[in-house]
C-alpha cells in the first residue's frame, strides 16, 4: 500500500508542478504588460455583429449604447427566429438610425449554432458593402446581446500593435463582468443565497480579468491569442480568406470563437490580444445554467482536437505556438485524468486512517509528511493566487484581504470545471452537439432546445 500511495502522490505531484510552471509562466507576463498606443478610428470602418434569439429583454439598451457610444459604426443585429419581440425592436431602431441592420433567419435554417448566424450577418455585410470595397479596411466586431464595450474601444483595437499592422486578421479584448459589484443578485432571497450568487459573478470576472487574459497576455509571445465570442474584432479581409466559397467565415461548431482564431492562424493572419481596453458583459449567477454554460464551452475545447494535426504540420505557427496550443486542446482531457489521479492519495490516506493508523504514521514520519505537504500546495496555490493578483491588477480598491478570501473561493470554483467536463465527455460519447443559448438571469428557464442536434 506504502508504494501505491507514494507513486500516485508522485504522479499528482508532477501533474500540479507542471501546472504550477504553467501558471508562472503566464502570470509574468499578464503582470508586466504596459498599455500600447491608440490609433485612430476613423482610418477603418467599423461594424458590429450582435447575435440575437430573444433579446427583448436587453436589445434595446444595446443598441442604444452602441449607437451613442460609436456613432459612426453600423451595427448589424442577427435575429435568429425569435419568439418575442427581439425583431420588432431592431425595426424600430431601422427606422430611427440608417446605421441599424436587421438580419433575420427562419427556421429550419435558424437555430443552428452561433457561427450560422455570425455568416448570415457576413453574407448580408459583403452584399451590402458591393464591389471596390476596400477589405481591409472592414473591421467586423461581434458583441453580445447585453454586450457594453468600452468608448474607447475602437480607439485602442486601432492602434498600430493591432490594426494598424496589416498583418493582423484578429484581435479580442478584455471581458468584464458588468454585475460584479451587485450586492443582492437575488433580491427576493436570503443572504446565503445572495453570498453564493455574487461570489460566484465574482469568480467568473476574476477568472476572464486575470486567468483567461494572462494566458492571453502570455500568447502574444507565442503568436497564438485566442478569439472569444465577446469583444472579438476580425478584419474582412481575413474573414474573406477563410470563405470557400460557400459564405461561411465562421466554420466552428460550439466554440465558433475559438475556432475562428485557430483558422486565422493557419491561414497566416496574426491574432492580438488588446488588454487595454474591454466589453463588460453579464456574469450568470445561478449554478444551473453556468453549468450548462461551460458544459457547452467544455464540449467545444473538445472537439477542438481534431485541429491538432493541422497545427503540428503548419508552417505559419512557431515551435512556441504549437506546444502552447497542444496544452490546449489537451487541457480538458487532462483533466478527465485528473479527476482520477489527483483523489488517490487522500483516498488512500483516509483508508489509512481509518483502517492501518501504523502505517499513517510510518508513511508520514519518513517522508510522507513533506511530500504530502508539496502535494497540497502545488494543488492548491496555482488556483489560489489569482484572488491575490486580481486585487494588484483589477480591482485595488477592494482591499488584500477580500483578496485572500476570493482567492480561497477560486479554488473551490475551479473544482465544478471537472463537473462540466465530464458532462461535455458525456454528451461527446452520446453524440450530442446541438448549440443550445444560455437564458439570462432575467429570463424564465425553458427545456426546449434553442439549436438542433447534429
Amino acid at each position: 500500500m506504502q508504494i501505491v500511495l507514494a507513486v500516485s502522490m508522485q504522479l499528482s505531484l508532477i501533474l500540479s508542478v507542471i501546472f504550477t510552471l504553467y501558471v508562472l509562466l503566464i502570470v509574468v507576463p499578464f503582470l508586466r504588460r504596459r498599455s500600447r498606443r491608440s490609433g485612430e478610428p476613423g482610418d477603418l470602418e467599423w461594424h458590429l455583429f450582435v447575435p440575437c434569439r430573444d433579446e427583448q429583454a436587453v436589445i434595446g439598451e444595446t443598441l442604444e449604447y452602441l449607437l451613442e457610444s460609436f456613432p459612426d459604426t453600423h451595427v448589424w443585429v442577427i435575429d435568429d427566429d425569435s419568439d418575442d419581440d427581439t425583431a420588432v425592436i431592431v425595426a424600430g431602431w431601422m427606422e430611427a438610425s440608417p446605421l441599424v441592420h436587421l438580419v433575420q433567419r427562419r427556421r429550419p435554417k435558424a437555430r443552428t449554432g452561433k457561427g450560422d448566424a455570425l455568416n448570415a450577418a457576413y453574407h448580408e455585410l459583403i452584399a451590402w458593402l458591393g464591389e471596390g470595397v476596400d477589405t481591409e479596411r472592414v473591421i467586423v466586431g461581434v458583441v453580445d446581446a447585453d454586450g457594453r464595450p468600452a468608448v474607447g474601444c475602437l480607439r485602442a483595437v486601432a492602434g498600430p500593435d493591432y490594426f494598424g499592422d496589416s498583418s493582423v486578421g484578429g484581435v479580442q479584448i478584455v471581458v468584464r463582468m458588468m454585475n460584479r459589484d451587485v450586492h443582492t443578485p437575488l433580491s427576493s432571497s436570503g443572504r446565503l443565497r445572495n453570498f453564493f450568487a455574487r461570489t460566484l459573478v465574482r469568480m467568473q470576472d476574476v477568472e476572464f480579468r486575470t486567468v483567461i487574459s494572462a494566458i492571453q497576455s502570455a500568447r502574444i509571445y507565442t503568436g497564438t491569442v485566442g478569439m472569444g465570442g465577446n469583444g472579438q474584432f476580425t478584419r474582412l479581409s481575413a474573414l474573406q480568406s477563410l470563405d470557400g466559397g460557400d459564405g461561411r467565415a465562421w466554420r466552428g461548431s460550439l466554440l465558433e470563437d475559438f475556432e475562428l482564431g485557430v483558422h486565422l492562424l493557419l491561414a497566416g493572419w496574426k491574432n492580438r490580444f488588446c488588454p487595454d481596453t474591454w466589453v463588460d458583459q453579464e456574469a450568470l449567477f445561478d449554478l444551473r445554467r453556468y453549468l450548462t454554460q461551460r458544459t457547452r464551452w467544455g464540449q467545444g475545447v473538445m472537439q477542438c482536437i481534431r485541429y491538432w494535426p493541422a497545427v503540428w504540420s503548419s508552417r505559419k505557427i512557431s515551435n512556441a505556438g504549437i506546444v502552447e496550443m497542444t496544452y490546449y486542446f489537451l487541457q480538458p482531457w487532462l483533466t478527465l485524468i485528473g479527476t482520477f489521479v489527483y483523489p488517490i492519495p487522500m483516498i488512500f490516506l483516509a483508508t489509512a486512517l481509518l483502517s492501518n493508523t501504523e502505517f499513517l504514521v510510518d508513511f508520514l514520519t519518513r517522508g510522507g509528511a513533506a511530500l504530502l505537504g508539496i502535494y497540497l500546495v502545488a494543488g492548491l496555490a496555482p488556483f489560489f493566487l489569482w484572488g491575490p493578483v486580481y486585487i494588484a491588477k483589477c480591482e485595488r480598491k477592494q482591499g488584500y484581504w477580500r483578496g485572500v478570501g476570493w482567492g480561497w473561493a477560486y479554488v473551490l470554483y475551479v473544482y465544478a470545471f471537472y463537473v462540466t467536463t465530464w458532462r461535455a465527455f458525456g454528451r461527446l460519447l452520446t453524440g450530442r452537439s446541438g448549440w443550445a443559448k444560455t437564458r439570462r438571469n432575467s429570463e424564465a428557464a425553458i427545456g426546449q432546445p434553442v439549436a438542433r442536434e447534429s
